[in-house]
């Protein structure tokens, strides 16, 4: 029995979507912006040997139909292709569902008024379900920005800093310290029912604790939690899961499901931190597992914070650790990568981009695979299905056959 493992390059697009004009991101490509600033910054090209090995400048390539002059690498040693969404939004739990067999083909509800997200009525029954007498910001921005604006009066109010973005998202905000851990993960955890309650179709309710002072800086901690509705319907976690099989999320993975179709969970705080989880894991996992992990530093702390330079000293930061991962699969182990949107960290505002995202895989045994286009991410899901022999979901075409395992 096999093993697969999956590692998401959180926000890593390659080039515009077929429908990015739909999302105003004509143009958007966070890898070959992120590679061309590099060059630019340092007068060197990005290094992603073991990433280019596996096919990833050839699949921004393919998907732009264009030479990425800024980054170099032929694959040799994995199959590669580019992947589009079909998804109605461009957010993590749409384009996770969608990877396990579950596209998001509805509307999403969002807070759309920018200047004053939250109305009256819902600020009214969140604090009469939490027991608040008010909330801070209200509006749309960048995270690291809404904390520095309003965290010294939230430390001398007492209130929480709520604020939404472009996602169907509510956020919430607060000092570890001052407000208290346990404090905010239950005021999220009221705004969610509440959420759920009134039918507006929220994907997610974040809690972003944060720690610091006004003299040296506030910092966010690794303690965030997400707070997700559902899948729609059953996933290839919720298959593998109910066939006996594990499924190991390393990071938010639970959160993004909803804790359904998971098996165990570990959490880690930075992109080395999550690769060590995972190579612990790949040590310890017996067969029919899957070892599930969320890069998320790679949005959180570039892509958001619009930081093309950060972004890649960190691509090449993981790019180096790749071997070690390598080395711990055992003959029969799949390795995926890929993303979950874009978020091309020299685009306008500080959202996600709607752009294709590279698909890669690995095993020990596999010669350079040329998979093209792949007009879903759920073509991951039908490909782990047939990897551990489970009944086909609705939705993708599996590639297992063309990886020559």
């Amino acid at each position: 029995m096999a093993r697969a493992i999956i590692l998401v390059l959180d926000s890593f697009g390659i080039g515009e979507a077929p429908d990015a004009a739909d999302f105003d991101d004509v143009g958007a490509n966070t890898f070959l912006h992120i590679a061309e600033n590099y060059l630019v910054q340092t007068q060197q090209k990005i290094n992603l040997p073991h990433l280019a090995s596996l096919g990833l400048v050839a699949a921004c390539e393919q998907a732009n139909n264009c030479v990425v002059p800024h980054a170099a690498g032929m694959p040799e040693k994995g199959a590669y292709s580019y992947a589009a969404e079909i998804s109605s939004g461009k957010d993590t739990p749409s384009g996770h569902w969608e990877m396990m067999g579950v596209p998001v083909l509805f509307e999403w509800g969002y807070f759309t008024n920018k200047a004053k997200s939250f109305d009256d009525k819902l600020i009214a029954a969140i604090n009469k379900a939490s027991g608040f007498t008010g909330l801070l910001a209200n509006c749309h921005g960048s995270g690291t920005t809404i904390i520095d604006q309003f965290s010294a009066e939230h430390i001398s109010s007492g209130l929480p800093i709520c604020y939404t973005s472009a996602d169907s998202v509510f956020q919430v905000a607060a000092h570890e310290e001052h407000f208290g851990l346990d404090n905010l993960y239950q005021y999220c955890e009221t705004v969610r029912s509440l959420l759920i309650e009134l039918d507006l179709n929220i994907g997610r309710v974040i809690a972003r604790p944060f720690i610091g002072n006004e003299q040296n800086g506030y910092t966010r901690t690794g303690n965030r939690r997400d707070y997700s509705v559902l899948p729609p319907a059953p996933t290839v976690l919720d298959k593998i899961t109910q066939a006996g099989g594990k499924v190991i999320s390393i990071g938010k993975i639970a959160d993004i499901f909803a804790h359904q179709g998971i098996s165990s969970k570990t959490k880690a705080t930075g992109i080395d931190a999550l690769v060590d989880a995972t190579l612990e894991h790949i040590k310890i996992e017996p067969d029919n597992s899957l070892i599930f992990t969320n890069l998320v530093n790679f949005d959180q702390d570039f892509g958001h914070r619009r930081d093309p330079l950060g972004y890649a000293q960190a691509l090449q930061d993981f790019d180096q650790r790749l071997p070690e991962v390598y080395a711990q699969m055992r003959d029969d182990d799949v390795l995926f990568l890929i993303a979950d949107h874009g978020c091309d960290p020299t685009w306008h505002g500080s959202d996600h981009t709607r752009e294709y995202v590279p698909l890669l895989a690995y095993h020990h045994n596999i010669n350079s695979v040329n998979l093209g286009e792949r007009k879903t991410f759920a073509d991951l899901g039908q490909t782990l299905i047939q990897l551990f022999n489970l009944k086909p979901m609705e939705y993708g075409t599996s590639f297992l056959d063309e990886l020559n395992l």
